[in-house]
């Protein structure tokens, strides 16, 4: 458990409860999400409860799908080519596009209550990037973020060469209270990123932390002790700041 911006208990102070839910199927993980944000939004009648971060690996693999118009058409194979090779296809309530979790990559859903910690949803995201820009230098790489499409991405490998995307991100607010999140490719089968076009950006190539570091790639188990340092930190950073103002 951590407790955000002071050592001493403090009725104003919300607390984060990190909960590492190992490998779960998509759906079953989905629920868990849907359980804690009901509990935090009802949470607000005696003063707010605690917050969540829910830390994850998707077993088996699954293709998510937003409603938005299009959407489906970056699905590269058909339900039945997926089923054979064991990956799920699922809708999914979050913003963006389409996207894959598996196995090796390490999937972060932030269960905040926006209004407690002073957050709008585009100041939100960037805190988002930033803990994985963080993550990512502590390992070093030098990740960068694009004006144009949220995320983090390794800069390309020449001048001429498309950034390669290693963090995908994919929100959904009620009541102001977030889900869905962050999904990181530590060392995922990332020929299954080659069956869909990766949150619509085509021409927009994939990576992982082991591709880009073989033998000295961390461990999932540092990668996520390090990301949850990171986000903690950016969080009592902003939360401290809103209570100044």
């Amino acid at each position: 458990m951590y407790r955000i911006g002071v050592t001493e208990p403090h009725p104003d102070i919300p607390q984060i409860l990190i909960e590492d839910l190992g490998r779960q199927p998509y759906g079953a993980a989905l629920a868990i999400q849907r359980d804690r944000h009901e509990a935090l939004v009802a949470s607000r009648a005696e003063g707010g409860g605690p917050m969540s971060i829910l830390l994850v690996e998707h077993d088996p693999p699954v293709v998510t799908v937003t409603p938005r118009p299009g959407v489906a058409e970056h699905l590269l194979v058909d339900e039945s080519r997926l089923a054979a090779m064991g990956i799920e296809l699922a809708p999914t309530d979050r913003g963006g596009d389409i996207t894959y979790h598996g196995p090796g990559q390490l999937v972060v859903y932030p269960i905040l209550d926006l209004n407690r910690l002073g957050l709008r949803i585009h100041p939100y995201l960037r805190l988002l990037e930033e803990a994985v820009l963080r993550t990512l230098s502590s390992f070093g790489l030098e990740g960068i973020r694009d004006e144009c499409a949220t995320g983090v991405w390794l800069p390309g490998e020449t001048e001429d060469a498309p950034t390669r995307k290693i963090c995908a991100m994919g929100v959904r607010l009620s009541r102001w209270c977030s889900m869905h999140g962050l999904a990181l490719n530590v060392d995922p089968d990332l020929s299954h990123f080659d069956l869909i076009v990766p949150c619509g950006l085509a021409g927009r190539p994939v990576t992982s932390l082991r591709r880009e570091l073989g033998a000295d790639a961390p461990s999932m188990p540092d990668v996520r002790e390090r990301l949850v340092e990171q986000l903690v930190v950016l969080l009592e950073e902003e939360h401290r700041r809103h209570l100044a103002e």
